[in-house]
């Protein structure tokens, strides 16, 4: 049975529809589509479906991929219905209907088919890893081995819901001062180019010397206005060499490494990253996943290349016969309570309680500093921005004043 992706027509009410279904041929899918009161004007079948999925992707990355939340939700539903007792094929046909992100439900009904030809539901899952990611794949790989798959399912909802509700604090705490520094830096930027050069040409016809930081605002709204589209090439090419550069491992390394040792936002970064090492290999090895596996998992989701960097020594001194708590403790990335908690669970065989407890830790500590750090930034943002206009203010009245001493 092929898979089709397919457009048509509402019968009666001229809405178009598109979707995707399984038949065994057009004209079968035409068939089934005409009994639903849907007319068929376009299907596209099998590799051909796939490529443009691929092309669409590529396009639309960003637009079309489904998010952590929609995996998560769809997780938690596959675990409700196998705990039911419903087989796997059936439960993924049930959630194929319902599954509203369209690359999503290409992806699952590919699974199922590949389910019902008797390939293992990791094995399928593989098949498409920008949906489902190599820790989803292999915690499901766990589950099936172990005859625990709701069990898996539902610690993978969890751990998904957890890292989405912590990025979302992260992110909606910074858009607001982020959002003010963009808004000040145009209207700054206007102020430069079309009002402080109007303002200021009055000043051309005085004799006396202007105040040096007159005449330096003078000077830096000529150049802005003379100037402003090199100022923009150098701002975009400089973005793209940074880019290419960062890409390259060398690189990314360095900035990472650099990234770490900024004041205050270095200890954020570093937090978050180690809250998410602990709650993904707590997530892991609570779920049958083996310790060279999962900490392999581990160093691809870390996101930082210089702690990728530990993880993948401390993969090479746990093969050796080394503890994990070791090598993390040498490389001194890793706060000293961190290594001293891994070191504890591992000697009393609670490991992933270890874990789980660093990782909630450091949960809260990430969330408190970013609230203390856009309580810090807000102010600290008005005050710059308020200072800037208030130079510009200064610097066009402080002459004028001046003229109007002289004049009476």
């Amino acid at each position: 049975m092929a898979v089709f992706e397919y457009r048509g027509i509402l019968v009666g009410t001229g809405k178009p529809v598109k979707g995707v279904r399984d038949a065994d041929n057009a004209k079968v899918l035409r068939i089934a589509l005409r009994k639903d009161g849907v007319l068929l004007t376009v299907a596209t079948e099998g590799k051909a479906a796939e490529a443009k999925a691929k092309k669409n992707l590529q396009l639309f990355e960003f637009l079309g991929r489904p998010g952590t939340a929609d995996i998560a939700v769809l997780t938690r539903q596959l675990a409700t219905l196998i705990g039911a007792g419903i087989p796997l094929f059936e439960s993924l046909s049930a959630l194929v209907e319902q599954v509203e992100n369209e690359q999503l439900k290409r992806a699952l009904t590919q699974v199922r088919e590949q389910v019902r030809e008797g390939t293992s539901f990791a094995k399928a899952l593989e098949a498409h890893p920008t949906v489902f990611p190599p820790l989803y794949v292999n915690m499901v790989r766990a589950g099936e081995a172990s005859g625990t798959l709701q069990q898996v399912l539902e610690r993978l909802t969890s751990f998904m819901e957890s890292q989405s509700k912590l990025q979302g604090k992260v992110t909606s705490a910074m858009a607001y001062p982020v959002l003010m520094a963009i808004i000040g830096t145009v209207l700054v930027s206007v102020l430069m180019v079309a009002v402080v050069p109007n303002v200021t040409t009055i000043f051309a016809s005085m004799d006396q010397a202007l105040p040096w930081y007159t005449a330096l605002l003078i000077g830096t709204s000529d150049f802005m206005s003379s100037y402003w589209w090199l100022l923009l090439i150098l701002l975009g090419l400089s973005t793209y060499v940074f880019r290419r550069w960062k890409r390259t491992p060398k690189g990314k390394l360095r900035w990472d490494s650099f990234v770490l040792k900024v004041p205050v936002f270095g200890k954020v970064v570093l937090m978050l990253s180690i809250a998410r090492f602990a709650r993904t290999l707590a997530t892991l090895l609570a779920s049958g996943v083996a310790l060279l596996t999962a900490m392999d998992i581990v160093r691809n989701v870390l996101g930082n290349a210089a702690l990728e960097q530990v993880v993948q020594d401390a993969i090479g001194s746990i093969r050796e016969g080394q503890s994990i708590a070791e090598p993390l403790k040498r490389s001194g990335r890793f706060p000293p309570i961190v290594t001293h908690m891994i070191t504890v669970g591992e000697k009393s065989g609670q490991l992933e309680g270890m874990l789980e407890s660093v990782s909630n830790a450091y949960d809260i500590e990430v969330e408190n500093r970013v609230q203390m750090l856009t309580s810090l930034l807000e102010p600290l943002i008005i005050v710059m921005m308020g200072g800037i206009v208030g130079f510009i203010a200064v610097s066009i009245l402080m002459p004028l004043i001046q003229m109007s001493s002289f004049a009476g």
